[in-house]
């Protein structure tokens, strides 16, 4: 019978494998309609009222694609709302943060090192948050600073630096960068729930009640629809940025992200540009790379670790007071410490994978369920089995957390 924390990594994949899929949806259709919005042409066969119109060929036929800025003059019975993409996403990414972060706060959102929160604490400064980010955006886009999108832009973009710096204070390292693409991407689905499907609502009430829509609800939504297709790709890198040291463990780690989302502007500039038909911007492939080569560069500054003498919490405790975690120490810091060390020897590896070290025995206790799963019921670690882990070594470590686990219950 699986034990739970087997259960709970099939919980953890099968919700992520949902943010990703739903991910990916919402991206694409928002991609798809920024490159359509920006492709349409004026034609002197367009019906009344229409803004442009756009010829496709996809899947072996002829699609012909016309956009009203405000609406046609009959409205069709039938019309497809995209919604779901962005609400799923959100929804499941939550979840994942509840899972990942909420519920494993001792292990990946607190560094005592950095803040010494207790778990509520650290839960409600994430809450409060990201609420924050939406509560603060809003009020900007509709102040009389928001009439200018350019001055919106670089406001937004000193609040996002103002946030990255803010997290890696209070934060792990991981943890503070996976918020920040959390912080953004609240706004992202937001936009979509709070103020461009209100606004599309509005219109066609307006329609089935014989009323002339006011312009002024497209207008407001195409502006939080670029805001979302900028901020796309460093929300991206930012919810991958947790699988890599170089990026979140490192002291300029705020900086890095702030450089992502420059990075971010200039490559949808690019892609803007030509789908407006107005040039090839190639200045933006320069850009791109020089800020790609300065994050590289930033990104090999000391790297924080989580520090040796650090208290471990009541979990860890429990795996490490267990009979059979001397020899489980021994086994771990023999074949796995020569890559996950705070400097590894092993020849290629330059920084402990995904930042986890395996040096002291309070190390190894924090990391007991990646043991666990990695090495004890599954072979995944060492990779290829290198270092050549014997099967009753693996067993030794399937015994003793399994062991700890049952004490758990018992006490």
């Amino acid at each position: 019978m699986y034990d739970w924390v087997v259960l709970w990594e099939w919980v953890e994949l099968a919700v992520r494998w949902l943010h990703v899929t739903t991910a990916m949806a919402w991206i694409g259709s928002s991609f798809y309609f920024i490159a359509l919005d920006l492709g349409l042409r004026k034609t002197p066969s367009l019906p009344p009222l229409a803004h442009g119109e756009e010829w496709q060929v996809h899947g072996g036929g002829f699609y012909h694609i016309q956009k009203y800025l405000v609406a046609p003059e009959m409205l069709p019975e039938h019309l497809i709302w995209f919604k779901w993409e962005s609400y799923t996403t959100w929804l499941s990414g939550f979840a994942m943060l509840i899972l990942v972060y909420y519920l494993g706060a001792n292990l990946y959102l607190i560094d005592p090192a950095i803040a010494d929160l207790s778990q509520a604490q650290a839960i409600a400064i994430s809450l409060g948050s990201l609420a924050f980010g939406w509560i603060a955006y809003d009020l900007i886009c509709k102040s009389r600073f928001g009439d200018n999108s350019t001055r919106l832009m670089i406001g937004l973009y000193i609040i996002l630096v103002g946030m990255a710096w803010g997290y890696t204070q209070v934060f792990s390292g991981r943890a503070a960068l996976l918020h920040l693409g959390a912080f953004t991407a609240t706004i992202m689905s937001a936009n979509v729930f709070m103020i461009i499907m209100p606004n599309q609502r509005i219109v066609v009430a307006d329609l089935k009640a014989g009323r002339t829509p006011d312009p002024k609800y497209g207008k407001i939504a195409k502006q939080r629809s670029t805001h979302n297709n900028y901020l796309t790709l460093p929300v991206l890198f930012l919810m991958l940025s947790n699988h890599y040291p170089l990026v979140f463990a490192t002291q300029y780690n705020w900086l890095i992200a702030s450089l992502v989302f420059l990075m971010g502007v200039t490559i949808r500039h690019w892609f803007n540009t030509k789908h407006a038909g107005k040039g090839n911007p190639h200045w933006t492939w320069f850009a791109t790379a020089v800020i790609f080569l300065l994050i590289a560069w930033l990104s090999t500054a000391p790297m924080r670790h989580r520090p040796e003498e650090a208290a471990l919490n009541p979990q860890a405790l429990t795996y490490a007071s267990t009979q059979g975690f001397d020899q489980v120490v021994s086994i771990v810091q023999g074949r796995c410490s020569m890559c996950h060390a705070a400097e590894p020897v092993y020849e290629g590896i330059y920084w402990p994978p995904k930042g986890v070290v395996l040096e002291t025995p309070a190390q190894i206790a924090s990391e007991a369920k990646r043991i666990y799963l990695q090495a004890g019921l599954t072979h995944a670690m060492p990779p290829a089995n290198l270092s050549y882990m014997e099967p009753q070594e693996r067993e030794a470590i399937i015994l003793w957390f399994q062991s700890a686990g049952q004490g758990a219950q018992s006490s």
